[in-house]
């Protein structure tokens, strides 16, 4: 798992992209209640997961947590017969405000490319 700080306006993000990890549910959740406990004593950080897409639903944050949930990638349609993709209207409906683009991985295996 990666994680990075951003700053985003006068926020620190910081992200941490769980790539395929963990591989049960119940792992995925035991790991973000710890690390939501965490940001209550944490000031002036927003923590983003970006779990793999199968736990978004799942991993919701709590009202009052400062813990959020985020998309490893999305695709570009709306909609459409494009198999194994995410759009971003159905992430913002699982509760996603944020999503990783651009990563090396896509462009090395998917071959996506800045267009």
């Amino acid at each position: 798992m990666r994680a990075v700080q951003v700053m985003c306006g006068m926020r620190k993000l910081v992200v941490a992209n769980w790539k395929m990890n963990p591989v049960r549910l119940r792992d995925a959740e035991k790991l973000f209640d710890e690390i939501a406990k965490t940001q209550k004593t944490t000031r002036g950080v927003e923590v983003i997961i970006c779990p793999p897409s199968v736990y978004l639903s799942s991993l919701e944050p709590s009202k009052g947590q400062r813990v959020g949930v985020g998309a490893q990638n999305c695709f570009w349609e709306e909609r459409g017969p494009y198999t194994g993709e995410v759009s971003p209207k159905t992430l913002r409906d699982l509760g996603c405000r944020y999503v990783i683009i651009g990563h090396s991985e896509r462009r090395k295996w998917a071959k996506e490319t800045d267009t």
